[in-house]
């Protein structure tokens, strides 16, 4: 049976040791249509149950916020943005809301965590805020490849016949972000040179359960 993990994912407390706080981000990404998707993400802290008040049976939640974003493909620009604070100290944790708007037209992409330190950062946002949309950016990178589900595949005879800057484009978001897509590293010398991308782990392990053979993959994505 498939399935998200929920608690299960996580490492068993140590031996003694007492939970005193847990934060959470949770990011969905939304296809709207074939140009756009909504990138929503949720932050909350939570302090176990008594820890506060002791005579609380319930967890209390001192942070709860949530980030849309619009978000055109494949630009990546971001074209609207809400925030929401459902839960916070401060009565006037609200009154940066409005900041936010700041958002709409910055484009995620390379230089664009950097853009939400000088825009937000300190006393000019949330350090909540920027902490997710910190964490938001690479999932809108990831979420572009599957946008690309159901497009025309990339057949073995025009993957030859694509320029070495064609090439270049298809993955140019990617280039320099962690050290396998180091432009000079293996991986991208091989599809400069029109050698497929491995087949991802998980979908390997996935055909695996449902019987089906790597070469499928190639239908499937775009």
């Amino acid at each position: 049976m498939f399935g998200v993990p929920n608690e299960d994912f996580f490492p068993a407390p140590p031996v003694g040791g007492e939970l005193i706080h847990t934060r959470r981000y949770e990011i969905r990404t939304y296809k709207l249509n074939e140009d756009k998707f909504l990138l929503r993400g949720v932050i909350f802290d939570e302090k176990p149950a008594g820890l506060y008040v002791k005579s609380d049976p319930e967890p209390l939640w001192v942070h709860h916020m949530v980030v849309d974003l619009e978000v055109a493909f494949p630009s990546l620009e971001i074209v609207g943005a809400n925030v929401e604070f459902h839960e916070r100290p401060h009565t006037h944790c609200t009154d940066i809301v409005p900041a936010y708007d700041k958002l709409v037209g910055l484009s995620i992409a390379r230089g664009f965590n950097a853009k939400v330190k000088e825009l937000f950062g300190g006393p000019r946002g949330c350090t909540h805020i920027g902490a997710m949309l910190a964490a938001m950016a690479p999932v809108a990178i990831q979420s572009t490849w599957s946008m690309r589900i159901g497009s025309p595949a990339v057949t073995e005879e025009n993957r030859q016949s694509m320029t070495k800057e064609q090439r270049r484009r298809s993955y140019a978001m990617n280039l320099n972000t962690c050290h396998m897509w180091d432009e000079n590293g293996q991986m991208v010398s091989e599809i400069e040179q029109g050698i497929p991308i491995e087949v991802p782990l998980w979908i390997t392990k996935r055909f695996k359960k449902l019987g089906l053979d790597d070469s499928e993959w190639e239908k499937m994505r775009g």
